[in-house]
């Protein structure tokens, strides 16, 4: 099968990836960027089938496989459930990107447990599920690429996000260790830490707000889905030598 990639780079042909929340925003962007490589790609998505449905239909048309898997990653069950459903349905299961998450953004001052416990949950240890139940078939395949999307929060802190920060922290401390413990088998663990994203929850802040966060990327503007899915597409298909890396695509934000 032969797959036209408008973006560059190598082919991931035959491929299989699964994506958390892959409905929307930016695993929406990282499941259309893998397919335009040649990959069948599994999305996974809580509540938003509409959405699902439709990028379904996108990668349809590019001539891959793609299957709708709906899951909570945040419970164990249907976090690995998920994974044993690719794994019937293909044989194999060779990218995984750990992409689902929330926030419940306050301050420390007023951030209950159970807010704090919620964000935990779904962003590291539903990255924890996911990845645990993905990591035996890689390794009997000799083959894997794990993509944790972690945040620039996690390495800058952002107001009212410590339980957020947090949670991204942790994915990429364990990212480290997934690197560390699976090269022996041909599997490289990387994180993505985006920086500020326009997405839908990028868009419902006050527009003042945004002039002012904008004013501290050196390159001026947001990023897009779009930039974190090349991100993707090239640690999945063309970083083969790269493994245990934090890969920043935040703007220079760290100069601003």
């Amino acid at each position: 099968m032969s797959v036209s990639n408008g973006n560059g780079g190598g082919s991931l042909n035959d491929r299989v990836a699964l994506v958390t929340g892959a409905s929307r925003g930016i695993g929406r962007a990282i499941a259309l960027g893998l397919a335009h490589r040649g990959a069948h790609v599994a999305i996974n998505y809580r509540a938003s089938q509409s959405e699902a449905e439709t990028l379904a239909q996108e990668i349809c048309k590019l001539g891959c496989k793609v299957t709708l898997v709906q899951g909570h990653v945040g419970v164990a069950e249907e976090a690995r459930g998920m994974v044993k459903r690719v794994l019937d349905e293909y044989g194999r299961l060779d990218i995984l990107v750990n992409n689902a998450g929330i926030t419940r953004d306050k301050s420390v001052r007023k951030l209950t447990d159970a807010e704090w416990d919620e964000v935990i949950q779904v962003n590291l240890t539903g990255t924890w599920y996911v990845t645990s139940a993905a990591i035996p078939a890689m390794i009997e395949q000799k083959f894997g690429r794990i993509i944790n999307v972690a945040s620039y929060g996690a390495q800058g802190g952002n107001f009212g996000q410590a339980n957020y920060a947090a949670s991204k922290g942790g994915m990429i401390s364990l990212t480290r260790v997934l690197a560390l413990e699976l090269a022996r088998y041909n599997i490289t663990a990387n994180c993505i830490a985006p920086g500020f994203t326009y997405t839908d929850m990028m868009s419902q802040i006050p527009q003042n707000v945004q002039d002012q966060i904008r004013a501290r990327i050196p390159l001026g503007r947001f990023g897009t889905p779009d930039d974190v899915a090349k991100a993707a597409a090239f640690l999945a298909c063309d970083a083969d030598y790269i493994t245990g890396t934090t890969l920043d695509v935040n703007g220079g934000i760290y100069f601003g």
